[in-house]
């Protein structure tokens, strides 16, 4: 794509009406009606090679609308989770498309680009200074990938918020364009307490998402233009290496923020990397 190309794409986006095409999409992901379900996925299917024979069930006919499919689970064993404590892993089956040090309080977005860590962090300066000079991984989920977010490592959730905003595209070509694209999306930021220091999961919202839903509180939205403090069961959320953490209801991105001296990558662990969930990533010390 030349350069005119992706700055027209994102010209494009910025005349749509984001959350009224997630409203529309929303409402057709979840008919029942078989005739128009059915048809649906089996189409999604073969646009994509879906690999339907890892789902459970793995029978188009056992779903009853298209989220549903969309946010099938895997059939036991799929996705084997790395046994070893010190492994940090995979959140998501996907692509890596970015990963490094955070520096001077800076992320890269795109080669050029770089966004702020505490304008990501919902501009809350106690969770980025925890995290200041750490380590971050940006995770990019296509349509056709598993859609549930799990545990990269055991932690405790603090703090969730969720920060309203737009609805752009996440794929190469906005990132490639759009300054700050992750602080502008829609997105959930979560604040968990590990073995070994702060972790901060980041869920990003974009262009046709439906919504985003956490395991312990459903379905997760708002409008307006200041952060939400989501409210925590009265139990706490305690969650272990590989528990189900969230799901997406269309394709988007998980960046996960780590604190100084506390991660290690992999040898071979870099942007482009593709990702299967419950892969290591990377070795945690103190873990």
């Amino acid at each position: 794509m030349s350069r005119l190309g992706p700055r027209l794409f994102v010209g494009l986006q910025w005349l749509l009406p984001h959350h009224t095409l997630g409203f529309l999409l929303r409402q057709v992901s979840r008919c029942r009606w078989r005739v128009l379900a059915q048809p649906l996925m089996r189409a999604f299917i073969r646009a994509f090679q879906v690999k339907v024979e890892e789902a459970d069930p793995p029978t188009v006919g056992a779903y009853a609308c298209f989220d549903d499919f969309f946010t099938r689970a895997l059939r036991p064993g799929a996705r084997p989770i790395d046994p070893q404590p010190a492994a940090l892993v995979s959140p998501v089956d996907g692509r890596l498309t970015q990963a490094g040090p955070v520096s001077a309080g800076q992320l890269v977005q795109a080669k050029g680009r770089h966004y702020s860590l505490v304008e990501l962090l919902a501009d809350d300066a106690r969770m980025a200074d925890g995290l200041q000079g750490g380590m971050f991984l940006t995770c990019y989920l296509a349509p056709y990938n598993y859609h549930r977010i799990h545990m990269p490592l055991a932690g405790r959730l603090r703090r969730a918020i969720f920060c309203p905003g737009r609805l752009f595209s996440v794929n190469d070509a906005t990132t490639a364009v759009l300054p700050r694209l992750f602080c502008r999306n829609e997105r959930v930021v979560l604040e968990f307490e590990t073995v070994s220091g702060p972790m901060a999961v980041v869920l990003v919202g974009a262009l046709f998402v439906g919504s985003m839903s956490l395991a312990w509180q459903g379905m997760v939205g708002g409008r307006g233009r200041q952060p939400i403090e989501l409210p925590l069961p009265a139990g706490g959320v305690d969650l272990q290496k590989g528990d189900e953490l969230g799901r997406f209801h269309y394709g988007s991105t998980v960046i996960l923020v780590l604190p100084p001296g506390m991660l290690a990558l992999d040898e071979g662990v870099a942007p482009g990397l593709e990702l299967q969930m419950g892969r290591r990533l990377a070795t945690v010390t103190g873990a």
